[in-house]
């Protein structure tokens, strides 16, 4: 567990005109690692935006495809990367009326920097979803940086009994799976079935559903990975190399009759195709994974005949990303991640790409 000391909000803060962060020159180009970037200064805040001193921050594979510009949605460059980063307010612009955060509070910067907050998708809680929506990380400046500038109504307080590594991939990783369960209509008891159990948004995915009541079926392969996944509470494994029908095995696996939900985390359309086979009617098929080109492709007939819903889940609204802190800071979920420094990230970005990467990678910013 690492400790968080709350700084004294009396206390000016001195704010260095530039600081060290990871830099992405061109799309497909590698990050480069700069110490000259500018340092917003508090007098350039605008109303409503607050300076974060980065404590530390998660790696996502997002972050890859921002760097790699592979998605439909092209980020801006020259980019600094990161949307799971946790630090302390040192600033808050003039003029802002309001603020939910105060200097010296510890929060969390995610994948949703800033909405306009008064759109139709803002009221009903698809915030993610604003037409005017700023992504950290993507279309704006995230946080591989000693500080980054955020949002004082979109940064997420963050829980005092919660370290700030554990928290970090709960601000992205575990948010999402949390909102697909969330979202998903499965209820206590109901059987979930989890693809990649064993990974990064996996093994978090397993312990928010067994947090909420529902049975888990892990999908992996490997020892390891089977044996984190049972002492976090799933029910049952399956093997994927090892087993030749999968579809029957999880259908076993659910009493015989298939699973309530499969929540798809998975960067390629493979881990989809089976799942309308295994769903008992009537479940639910919770798209997750973001791969920039493939098709997501089903049985119609079986779709309507068997009454599934098919439903994209995209991160989470500010509410989401309270109660995944708080089921979290409750100690219902474990996050298994490796240190890194901030140098290192190429490197972990190369761990990404060739699928080398167990659990989740948090950099350590230098100060």
């Amino acid at each position: 567990m690492h400790s968080y000391t709350r700084p004294d909000a009396t206390t000016p803060v001195k704010i260095p005109q530039t600081q060290t962060a990871a830099v992405v020159p061109v799309l497909g180009a590698k990050p480069e690692i700069r110490n000259d970037v500018p340092v917003k200064q508090p007098s350039q805040l605008a109303p409503g935006e607050c300076l974060v001193k980065i404590i530390c921050t998660g790696v996502c594979h997002t972050d890859l495809h921002a760097c790699r510009g592979d998605w439909p949605i092209k980020p801006v460059t020259p980019l600094i990367g990161g949307h799971e980063g946790v630090g302390t307010i040192v600033a808050i612009g003039a003029h802002t009326k309001d603020s939910p955060v105060k200097v010296g509070q510890r929060v969390g910067i995610k994948w949703l920097a800033n909405s306009c907050l008064d759109c139709e998708q803002c009221r009903t809680g698809l915030e993610q979803c604003c037409r005017q929506a700023k992504c950290s990380g993507l279309t704006v400046d995230g946080t591989f940086s000693q500080y980054a500038v955020s949002w004082v109504q979109h940064v997420t307080p963050i829980p005092e009994p919660l370290d700030s590594q554990a928290a970090a991939s709960i601000l992205c990783a575990g948010l999402t799976v949390y909102r697909a369960l969330k979202y998903s209509g499965a209820r206590i008891g109901n059987w979930v079935v989890l693809p990649g159990a064993g990974g990064g948004l996996g093994h978090l995915a397993v312990q928010y559903a067994v947090a909420m009541g529902m049975r888990v079926v892990a999908i992996d392969t490997g020892a390891e990975k089977k044996n984190l996944c049972m002492t976090l509470g799933a029910e049952k494994w399956i093997d994927f190399k090892e087993t030749q029908d999968i579809v029957g095995a999880i259908k076993e696996a659910c009493d015989g009759q298939g699973a309530h939900c499969a929540v798809v985390t998975t960067a390629t359309s493979a881990g989809y195709a089976q799942a309308i086979d295994y769903l008992r009617p009537g479940g639910s098929l919770m798209a997750v994974g973001l791969p920039g080109c493939a098709n997501l492709e089903s049985s119609i007939f079986w779709t309507v005949v068997k009454s599934i819903s098919i439903l994209g889940s995209y991160v989470g609204n500010r509410q989401d990303a309270v109660e995944a802190l708080e089921i979290a800071a409750a100690g219902k979920v474990v996050v298994k991640y490796q240190l890194r420094s901030l140098s290192q990230l190429e490197e972990v970005y190369d761990g990404l790409a060739e699928g080398k990467i167990a659990g989740r990678i948090v950099l350590e910013v230098t100060q």
